[in-house]
């Protein structure tokens, strides 16, 4: 836990003036800056990747900003207006993806991110999602074509914008036909209000038909080293089709930053992870040799405890951009900082086998959100 905390104490320090810092280059992907007249015209300071292919792709920062625990789900609520100032320097550590929600508030994270990137809306990229009754996750799962109409519609009122740059379905809707999903997004697409589509814990099955009636670039699913079931088939189904993996929560929702502990306490009215498995202190106690691990790589090469682990993530495929959400300066340049290591290939082999012999305890979700994932 000792790294981060010294890394953070550093930020602290340094303040704001950490986001007018230059950014590294040397991550593994595609060279950055972008193509003057494309869609991003923001000169990024870091190397690019691509999600999806052909006129489907998007150029994106190697990792994107999550901004839903800005103002939802996780404990404290910060200043807004502090917030607004943080997402308008993002793009000066090389941030050009930015990931919010309908559901998170609702609406709310929408207004905030909405109201933030409206001055440099050019030169940035925002993805949000559909997918919910109300927009509320805890009323159930809502993707009929209309509903799809009018979230796109009020999310662009929200966001102070005449185009979405990526379109998440949130959960597959299993009374929905993914032909009728997939067929709307395309209508939206063709009407200017949507430029890619996006998929969130879809399964092969959906994946391939949403795919076949309008090309999918990204499909976001839970990705880290404590949530590693998508190696086992969404991201070879990915890669077969040329489709992108963002991995939301990469540090699982903090823990892999050796800084949540079985002390840590939540304020459970605007946190889920006080209720889910892996946050137990049993678990946290369980889990924590993969933080031992992790801590044992980074100390001898100048690495955070989740610098490492969003690197191992990056070394995994080129086409994999984590969204790692925060609310702090110096966390983001942490963050940031994971793309400019590049393992050797024993380096990441023996830091794999080692983090394979950690045997997880937990799960990642209960009741109503175990059964709306990976469909």
């Amino acid at each position: 836990m000792e790294n981060r905390r010294n890394f953070v104490k550093a930020g602290g320090m340094l303040g704001t003036a950490l986001l007018a810092t230059p950014v590294w280059g040397g991550v593994a992907g595609t060279e950055g800056g972008s193509t003057p007249g494309k869609e991003n015209s923001y000169p990024l300071k870091t190397k690019t990747r691509r999600l999806g292919s052909g006129n489907h792709s998007m150029e994106v920062s190697p990792l994107g900003l999550g901004c839903m625990g800005m103002s939802y789900h996780r404990s404290f609520i910060p200043d807004r207006k502090t917030m607004i100032a943080f997402l308008r320097k993002a793009p000066e550590l090389g941030v050009n993806l930015f990931d919010t929600a309908e559901a998170y508030g609702p609406l709310v994270n929408e207004e905030l991110v909405g109201e933030a990137l409206a001055p440099i809306r050019k030169e940035v990229m925002i993805a949000t999602k559909f997918g919910f009754k109300e927009g509320k996750p805890a009323l159930g799962l809502d993707s009929r074509p209309e509903r799809i109409k009018q979230v796109v519609d009020h999310s662009l009122k929200s966001l102070r914008t005449d185009y979405i740059d990526l379109l998440y379905q949130h959960r597959v809707d299993p009374k929905v036909p993914m032909e009728d999903v997939a067929g709307t997004v395309k209508d939206l697409i063709k009407a200017g209000k949507v430029k890619h589509f996006g998929l969130s814990e879809a399964g092969v099955e959906n994946i391939r038909k949403a795919h076949a009636v309008q090309p999918v670039t990204a499909l976001q699913s839970e990705y880290s080293l404590m949530t590693r079931q998508p190696e086992n088939d969404v991201i070879k189904a990915c890669e077969e089709l040329g489709i992108g993996f963002v991995p939301y929560s990469p540090l699982s929702g903090g823990l892999l930053t050796g800084y949540i502990n079985e002390r840590t306490k939540y304020i459970s009215s605007n946190d889920n992870r006080a209720s889910l498995p892996r946050y137990q202190p049993e678990a946290l106690i369980a889990n924590w040799p993969l933080i031992d691990i992790l801590k044992e790589f980074g100390d001898h090469r100048g690495l955070t405890v989740a610098q490492v682990a969003l690197a191992w993530l990056l070394a995994q495929k080129p086409f994999i951009v984590p969204v790692p959400g925060t609310t702090k300066p110096a966390h983001l340049q942490e963050n940031m900082g994971a793309a400019e290591y590049v393992f050797t290939g024993d380096e990441l082999s023996k830091l794999t086998a080692d983090l394979n012999k950690v045997k997880i305890v937990g799960e990642r979700y209960t009741g109503q959100s175990a059964e709306q994932t990976r469909k």
